[in-house]
């Protein structure tokens, strides 16, 4: 599993028209499922993410979490995670999961950062050409990957 995560103001999704995510302070993730993804995978992942102390404590230091701060989290699918660059000038999708498999981490992903966190999760729609729109804080932007290959 591969995820961007970056620090946010505030953030929204947009799919033809209509806002199907939107938050205010926290992190935006775009989370890409790969091939031979698990569970352990997805718990790896999320887990990292929330706990990922990127916010500023009263000393200016980026030593809180977004639960620390009371954040909220948008997550959108992101399959091009997975695009591989490095032949032509194509990417290959080749390593990533199926759209089923894809699909059904992206919500076990969403549900289980809301059950095990109860903090605020809002999402984009699977599948579907979205419109994100975010301001960045910070910058801070990070990237993510379960299998550890960076």
């Amino acid at each position: 599993m591969r995820a961007v995560v970056q620090r946010v103001k505030h953030a929204k999704v947009t799919v033809e028209g209509r806002v199907t995510g939107k938050i205010e302070k926290g992190i935006l993730v775009l989370l890409g499922v790969g091939e031979d993804d698990e569970n352990k995978d997805l718990e790896y992942t999320a887990d990292k993410i929330i706990n990922l102390r990127i916010f500023e404590d009263s000393d200016d230091k980026m030593n809180l979490s977004v639960r620390d701060v009371n954040g909220e989290v948008l997550v959108v699918s992101q399959f091009t995670l997975y695009g591989d660059c490095r032949k032509g000038n194509r990417p290959s999708y080749s390593k990533a999961a199926r759209p089923e498999m894809a699909q059904e981490y992206y919500n076990k992903f969403i549900d289980y950062l809301r059950t095990k966190y109860s903090i605020n999760v809002e999402s984009g729609v699977f599948q579907a050409s979205m419109e994100v729109d975010f301001i960045n804080d910070g910058p801070v932007t990070l990237m993510i990957d379960s299998k550890k290959i960076f």
